[in-house]
């Protein structure tokens, strides 16, 4: 049987190794804070702006934007080799737990990943090479949330019937 990250590789379509090339590579050290400030501001614009899936940035309407792009940077900071400053502020990031009231689909994960890919694409200060790292991790995280929220559902639908 599978675990749930062979499941995400499969589904991403990235590999273990390359998904988690983060965890040898110290890209806050490499990039700097500003390069994720700006990546997430950049991000969250794009969401927030989304005309094409008005459904997709309904998700965030009641997330403040200057909220959401601090969250997202520094929980990027911090998983991305430099000091813990999402934790030190709103505690152990528990992902699949913040994003357990949001619609967390396949559909949304991908326009996610959508904006996501666009905003490294137009953030200069993220060299090519930090930009696939970056991307093959959150890819292969999109999907693993996925799958831990499908089983999370699955094993609430077993407790309650």
């Amino acid at each position: 049987m599978q675990s749930l990250q062979e499941k995400a590789s499969e589904w991403s379509g990235v590999d273990s190794a390359d998904a988690f090339a983060i965890d040898s590579t110290n890209l806050f050290q490499k990039l700097g804070l500003q390069a994720f400030i700006n990546l997430s501001t950049n991000f969250y614009t794009r969401v927030y702006d989304d005309e094409e899936e008005e459904w997709f940035r309904s998700i965030f309407a009641n997330s403040k934007k200057e909220e959401a792009i601090q969250n997202q940077y520094e929980f990027f900071v911090q998983r991305m080799g430099g000091p813990p400053l999402y934790s030190q502020r709103k505690g152990h990031p528990a992902l699949i737990g913040r994003h357990r009231p949001f619609p967390v689909t396949h559909r949304a994960a991908e326009r996610w990943l959508h904006h996501m890919q666009n905003a490294l694409d137009s953030t200069p200060e993220i060299d090519p090479e930090s930009k696939v790292i970056m991307m093959n991790f959150l890819r292969q995280e999109v999907q693993f949330s996925l799958l831990c929220t499908a089983v999370s559902q699955f094993l609430n639908h077993l407790c309650v019937n």
